[in-house]
């Protein structure tokens, strides 16, 4: 493992570590003894290649699932040819890999060749205009993919916009299946699917992950042991999986689309009553309040039942397909495929079962509103689903809040009792229920955090209130940015705070340059903001996680406030009510524990390199104060830690002079 390992990362340019060649045995000794484990291993571990090893020695086959497609680009582009390049022909190591993403990554050729339908039945016509020429442009790139046997994913595609790339693609909606696809030998999406029946090493999702292992539909092929990389988001990407909507012109659009299809039953067409279907939902939501439905009223109730009896009428009234029939009319498989959709939504809402939650999503000028169904938890799938099954490998650096492992652990299904805590236990063997034992194993990090990094508490501060930013977190934020001299991050609960903050550095601090979320794309705000240091980048959610800033571009992240779930939330404040009435502690299982994995994010935006130096400022005094900070606390890297404003603003004074 050790030989590979050196071998592997002296390819790739660099050095192995302690903590990369620890991670490296324990995911071998996790496969080898069938054995799930949660590994936290920090920002420049090299986590990738250690896991990665590991899992071309093994003599199954190995999945790994992402969360983003970042992180997913980068091992395709990357890491793993060039580990396969570094180490192919090394006895015993088979480098065969493929790629695996979502239907709608992937051009669909019969979708530029034949077109798809619309909502009446005609082929949808070329887009005119610069849209059109783009268009042309992805058809072209696409047939030449084809003609070279290419892959056809969207990452290799010409630049693009979404709308544009869906003027070639398709989700799983209106996919016809390879089987009646007159292009399904040429299926991009296919050929993907059959590569990794013939490869080792599958990379995926985990979206696909959790459509495959939990909702049961078979997107991946069989294997062994699958390793989760970002995992501390796998809770998050499972209920979205697993979560439905439902609108009102969802319902009137698969009636229209099934309108010419469907055969009359006398004078009543089964797609005209789905379309009255439709507008007594439209009807129901209209009088229905925003926000949670602990219980439907009768009116949805009975709308919901409406629409999925209409919608179960007329997917009978479809006829049945003679043989050798399915490809003729790709417009009436796309059709009913709508409608199948319409109808099991619906059915899943009516039922209005406990272990679902329901909400109502308000509308706006341009979206109708949404009625939502998610799953109140997803450990349960989890555990009989994907932990009794195979040998699962967690990682992420941010696994331990409060300093253990036991809040993700049971997040996923995993219980304190199944854990192995010593390094000498026997091999336990697997519960009832079939689920393997775990460990967790934190391998560290190679930073200095004690000395690299500074968090300083405002506590001096008042406790946040629900206004947004008072006065004296406005001045907080000047004096500490003005200390700085700009390089800083800025990580707000929302988009107003981010603003606000953004509005008072411009006006009192003109000589730097103040970015807002918003105020352009994220990826040229982040060139922007790490080709001139004397920049400060306000923003929101999608900055507290996977931002890459390392130097001293960035020397000091504020935190607004702890980033607890809105009160308003649906889908948290029924998991808090519902582990309190299990007798647990809902706020600390659900709030906190929510909190504490953004902190641990948005901290760990600071030191991204051995010689990055800089300050975490949480202008939240409930840090210090309250008696849950000391569990947030714990989830964070340990850095020397001050409340003392007048010592951060002279470290961070000293930063920016040896900066520059």
């Amino acid at each position: 493992m050790g030989e590979l390992l050196a071998t592997a990362v002296e390819a790739l340019g660099g050095a192995t570590r302690e903590g990369q060649v620890q991670m490296a045995e324990e995911v071998g000794r996790a496969f080898a003894e069938e054995q799930h484990l949660l590994v936290q291993a920090g920002t420049g571990t090299g986590k990738s290649l250690a896991y990665l090893v590991p899992s071309l020695l093994h003599d199954k086959r190995v999945v790994v699932a992402t969360a983003t497609l970042a992180l997913q680009h980068q091992l395709v582009e990357r890491d793993v040819p060039r580990l396969m390049e570094a180490v192919k022909g090394t006895p015993g190591v088979d480098t065969s890999y493929a790629v695996l993403k979502g239907r709608s990554n992937y051009a669909c050729l019969h979708r530029i060749r034949e077109g798809v339908p619309d909502d009446q039945g005609a082929l949808v016509q070329m887009p005119e205009g610069s849209m059109g020429q783009k268009v042309l442009e992805l058809r072209a790139w696409a047939e030449e993919e084809a003609e070279q046997g290419g892959s056809g994913e969207r990452d290799n595609a010409p630049r693009h916009t979404d709308r544009e790339w869906r003027q070639v693609s398709v989700g799983h909606r209106d996919c016809l299946s390879a089987a009646r696809c007159p292009f399904g030998q040429e299926c991009f999406a296919e050929l993907a699917r059959e590569k990794a029946h013939r490869s080792h090493l599958v990379i995926t999702n985990h979206s696909l992950l959790a459509i495959d292992a939990i909702e049961g539909v078979p997107m991946i092929p069989e294997y062994d042991a699958v390793v989760i990389d970002e995992a501390h988001e796998l809770v998050a990407r499972v209920t979205q999986a697993a979560t439905d909507e439902l609108t009102a012109p969802d319902v009137e659009r698969a009636a229209r689309r099934a309108r010419k299809h469907v055969q009359a039953e006398g004078a009543s067409n089964p797609a005209d009553d789905l379309a009255d279907a439709g507008e007594s939902l439209r009807d129901a939501l209209s009088r229905t309040a925003a926000g949670r439905i602990d219980v439907l009223t009768e009116e949805l109730g009975d709308a919901l039942q409406l629409v999925r009896d209409a919608a179960r009428a007329c997917i009978s009234g479809f006829p049945r397909e003679k043989p050798g029939e399915g490809d003729a009319d790709p417009g009436r498989q796309q059709a009913k495929g709508s409608v199948q959709d319409v109808f099991a939504v619906a059915e899943r809402m009516a039922a209005d079962l406990e272990s679902d939650v329901l909400w109502l999503s308000e509308g706006t000028e341009r979206m109708a509103p949404r009625l939502c169904v998610a799953p109140l938890q997803v450990w349960g799938q989890m555990r009989s689903k994907l932990l009794s099954d195979k040998t699962v490998v967690m990682t992420s650096a941010t696994l331990m809040l409060g300093g253990d492992f036991g809040s993700v652990a049971a997040s996923v299904g995993l219980k304190p009792s199944e854990r192995v805590t010593s390094e000498d236990a026997p091999v336990e063997p697997r519960t009832d229920d079939g689920v393997l034992p775990w460990r967790g194993v934190d391998v560290g990090s190679p930073f200095d955090y004690g000395r690299q990094g500074i968090l300083y508490v405002a506590k001096h501060l008042p406790p946040p209130g629900r206004d947004g930013l008072g006065q004296a977190q406005l001045d907080e934020i000047a004096e500490l940015v003005d200390a700085a001299d700009g390089r800083t991050l800025g990580l707000f609960s929302s988009r107003r705070a981010a603003e606000a903050a953004a509005e008072a550095i411009r006006q009192r601090l003109p000589h730097l340059t103040t970015l807002a979320q918003g105020d352009a794309q994220l990826p040229e705000l982040a060139k922007q903001f790490v080709e001139d240091h004397h920049t400060v980048l306000f923003g929101t959610l999608s900055l507290w996680q996977g931002l890459d800033v390392p130097g001293d571009t960035c020397q000091l992240v504020l935190i607004d406030r702890i980033p607890f779930p809105r009160p308003d939330d649906p889908l948290m404040s029924a998991r808090q009510r519902a582990a309190d009435k299990a007798g647990g502690n809902g706020f600390m299982q659900v709030a906190a524990t929510h909190a504490a994995l953004l902190m641990a994010q948005g901290a760990g935006r600071l030191i991204r390199t051995t010689s990055d130096r800089g300050v975490v400022a949480v202008l939240d005094p409930r840090l210090a104060t309250a008696r849950y900070g000391s569990f947030l606390k714990a989830s964070l890297p340990p850095m020397w830690t001050t409340t003392d404003p007048a010592v951060v603003r002279q470290a961070l004074t000293r930063l920016a002079a040896s900066a520059g």
